[in-house]
């Protein structure tokens, strides 16, 4: 007996019991129903029992059989995936990539890049999903996501592209007037801002050189879903907010805000090409992921 699996009959059988036929699995497997009904024979010789009982009239699985059906269902449709993705790579990227993207971030940065891409994939289209609310990829059907976190979803298959990090600011005129913190500790009653889909709860966290560690839960006049939104009312010198380096590079450089608690940074996040690990990556998305590796890696904003 040969020491591989009988992946074919494996296979065969589980087509022939979706179907409840040896005749109907044949046509859609495209083989002689003789061929099907040897597949299934030389199964149960190798697995010691039978799987279906069968009549004239009528074809039932056995106990044995309903007790492997599953996994052999399973193993036809990754076989079916590894032989679609394959052809898939082997010839040209094409068709629709449902791409899942935080609100801000598409729009400073996906959105401008994307006429790249389309140039150089013109049989490739995108339904962009701008949104910071984290999406289930596999539950609503996205092909991938660009995901900014500390730790991407261990359900997803992930590849890190860059460091993002993060910055407590405020404006110069807020720090004349309300001074500038030295410790996590001295935001307590102050406007520090909120937003709503922050990854790892409301919380900011701080850890010094030494390792001593602070948590702040920020309480002010303004939370927000989206994180641009936070923006006008910390430039104004109203409050204090935490933000991405990606989305204040700008204001920094020209000094509209200015970074503070430099001595407390926060824990660094990351940008994550992510796709669902529940089939294999078609030739579409394959080349999404090498485009935002090349124009991504090392951002402009760093």
């Amino acid at each position: 007996m040969s020491r591989l699996p009988d992946f074919e009959g494996l296979a065969i059988f589980a087509k022939v019991a979706e179907e409840r036929s040896f005749a109907a699995a044949a046509r859609v497997t495209g083989l002689s129903v003789a061929t099907v009904s040897r597949a299934i024979g030389r199964l149960e010789t190798r697995l010691g029992a039978r799987l279906f009982n069968r009549t004239s009239r009528q074809l039932a699985l056995t106990e044995f059989g309903q007790s492997l059906l599953a996994r052999a269902s399973r193993l036809y449709q990754d076989a079916e995936e590894v032989e679609q993705a394959a052809r898939e790579l082997s010839a040209s990227p094409r068709g629709l990539i449902r791409f899942a993207v935080p609100m801000a971030f598409g729009l400073r940065w996906v959105a401008p890049i994307l006429p790249d891409f389309f140039r150089a994939y013109p049989d490739i289209s995108i339904d962009l999903h701008l949104s910071d609310e984290a999406v289930d990829l596999i539950g609503q059907g996205f092909d991938a996501a660009l995901r900014i976190a500390i730790l991407p979803d261990s359900s997803l298959v992930a590849r890190r592209l860059c460091p993002v990090a993060r910055y407590i600011v405020a404006a110069p005129a807020y720090l004349k007037r309300q001074g500038r913190p030295r410790h996590p500790r001295e935001l307590d009653g102050r406007d520090c801002l909120g937003y709503a889909y922050r990854a790892r709860s409301d919380a900011w966290r701080f850890v010094d050189a030494a390792g001593a560690e602070e948590t702040v839960m920020p309480a002010g006049c303004l939370r927000v879903t989206n994180a641009e939104a936070l923006l006008p009312t910390v430039l104004s010198g109203l409050a204090v907010a935490e933000m991405p380096e990606f989305m204040i590079g700008e204001y920094l450089r020209d000094g509209r805000l200015e970074t503070i608690l430099t001595d407390w940074p926060l824990q660094q996040g990351g940008l994550y090409f992510v796709t669902p690990t529940i089939r294999a990556r078609p030739a579409k998305v394959e080349a999404l992921a090498r485009f935002f590796a090349e124009r991504l890696t090392d951002p402009v904003w760093r």
